[in-house]
């Protein structure tokens, strides 16, 4: 595992310039300009040039519901061991990985808005960790930000009051300069925040609700994971943890949850068949309509809660959620997950025309500033590319941005690499997405959102509200790779 400073070393170098150049949005199914493998780095010597089982070999797990150690009042209390275990990701192998409590893919802690959740953490790795809850309205001290770490056998309390309303939260590691390979190795979660609202709503429930958390990764000859920044290589789609799995489904509607926990991949998600999934949230919730889309596109740490009605294809159907997004071949990266339909069922749920209500643009707080923020990153082929914030590295003792709390402002976010795609993340806020390019965004990012694609020379105009708490939050590119360059700033709430 690497230190603190050595995941910017050579290893960066043209990695960091393949897989985050407009390569990275290629449209494997077109068969014009399809991703060709050969045009990728070599792997290094023993690492494994394929897939180490063919598609749809294993089933896909569902996630593990952690239950509170302690209800005590208003509060769900949990202890969690922050550790090293082994996953059975291949059948027969023993992958190591990072976890909390043991569990790969990581837990799900359910919440409920109003009622106060407390995670004591406990850290038995030998690197110092910071555990942000992604999307959450927490004071300063609570948000794991990436210089509050604590250390090797010391403990931190965490405390969420979920004074927020429903929301596809998740929990990852934010120790700066090491996030990139800790959530990669396995330090990520689901934190699913429900309200009266949407709990009232007769959408798919129980065994019919599943979080799926999406990541790729590259594995030694082993099945051992092999790490390096920015890695084109990382070729093998994992759904909760396993490569390319098959997921039995009853004909009836499903409600998935799911979030692009990968650290730099861009997915764009479709079914094999053509027809549409009908989207009914993002990163802060349900959007106010249910929209019937062809695809999904899911940047890193971004959620897209999804309702598929598998009663339109008979018993024996299979069904294949496909990716078509590169770096890397069809055969390697196209294939994410396959539904087979194996039985019938009653199906009670729906999906209502009108989801929620949110304040049309026009009736949003008026902003008192409009701020222009630039994010890019070297993009020459240096051995150490960093990463900047208008112009800057992130330095935790620089306050890049001050705002008054109670007030509203518009954020104008602009990527300037000529290649190069980002995306940017928030703590605190859960913003809106007014514009992308000058034109106003579809109904799929007109709801809450925390985290937002902003590809080469694309700008996006942001609404943002500081009306909760003061203190010192960080903005960064969510291409954990990014951020651990350095492409990272601080906003002041006083």
């Amino acid at each position: 595992m690497v230190t603190r400073r050595s995941v910017l070393g050579a290893t960066v170098a043209a990695a960091s310039a393949t897989l985050l150049t407009g390569t990275a949005l290629t449209p494997l199914l077109s068969a014009r300009n399809r991703a060709d493998p050969r045009t990728l780095p070599a792997a290094p010597a023993g690492l494994a040039a394929g897939p180490l089982l063919p598609p749809f070999s294993v089933p896909m797990p569902r996630q593990r519901e952690l239950r509170p150690m302690l209800r005590w009042g208003n509060r769900d209390i949990y202890l969690m061991t922050i550790r090293k275990a082994t996953a059975e990701i291949f059948p027969g192998r023993s992958t190591d990985v990072l976890t909390y409590d043991g569990h790969f893919p990581g837990p799900v802690i359910r919440a409920r808005s109003g009622r106060t959740v407390v995670v004591h953490q406990r850290n038995t790795l030998d690197m110092p960790v910071a555990v942000h809850l992604h999307g959450a309205n927490v004071a300063p001290e609570h948000d794991g930000s990436p210089m509050d770490t604590f250390g090797p056998g010391t403990a931190r309390t965490y405390v969420y009051p979920n004074r927020q309303s429903h929301a596809a939260l998740w929990f990852h590691d934010h120790a700066h300069h090491m996030e990139s390979e800790h959530v990669y190795r396995g330090l990520s979660g689901n934190y699913l925040l429900t309200d009266k609202l949407e709990a009232a709503l007769p959408l798919p429930r129980g065994e019919f609700e599943v979080p799926i958390t999406l990541r790729d990764a590259r594995f030694d000859e082993t099945g051992q994971l092999a790490y390096a920044m920015a890695d084109p290589g990382r070729t093998t789609i994992l759904a909760n943890g396993r490569p390319a799995p098959f997921f039995q489904v009853a004909a009836r509607k499903y409600r998935f949850r799911l979030l692009n926990g990968a650290n730099s991949r861009f997915f764009a998600l479709r079914l094999s068949d053509g027809s549409t999934m009908t989207q009914i949230g993002s990163d802060g919730g349900l959007l106010e309509r249910p929209v019937n889309v062809p695809s999904i596109v899911l940047t890193p740490g971004e959620r897209a809660d999804v309702v598929i009605d598998f009663s339109r294809y008979p018993v024996g159907t299979q069904l294949v959620l496909e990716n078509t997004l590169g770096p890397g071949s069809p055969d390697l990266v196209g294939k994410v997950l396959r539904f087979d339909v194996v039985r019938t069922a009653a199906d009670p749920s729906s999906v209502p025309e009108v989801l929620r209500t949110l304040p049309a643009a026009a009736d949003l707080p008026a902003p008192v500033v409009t701020r222009d923020i630039t994010m890019q990153m070297d993009e020459d082929g240096r051995a150490q590319p960093r990463g900047f914030m208008n112009g800057q590295l992130y330095d935790p003792e620089r306050i890049d941005i001050t705002a008054a709390h109670g007030t509203s402002e518009i954020w104008n976010v602009t990527n300037t690499n000529t290649r190069i795609p980002h995306n940017f993340h928030m703590h605190l806020v859960q913003f809106r997405v007014l514009e992308r390019g000058g034109k106003p965004v579809g109904p799929t990012e007109a709801g809450l959102k925390d985290t937002v694609r902003v590809m080469a020379g694309e700008t996006v105009k942001l609404h943002v509200t500081f009306n909760t708490y003061r203190g010192d939050y960080v903005y960064h590119c969510h291409m954990l790779d990014h951020s651990a360059m350095g492409m990272m700033a601080t906003f002041r709430i006083r």
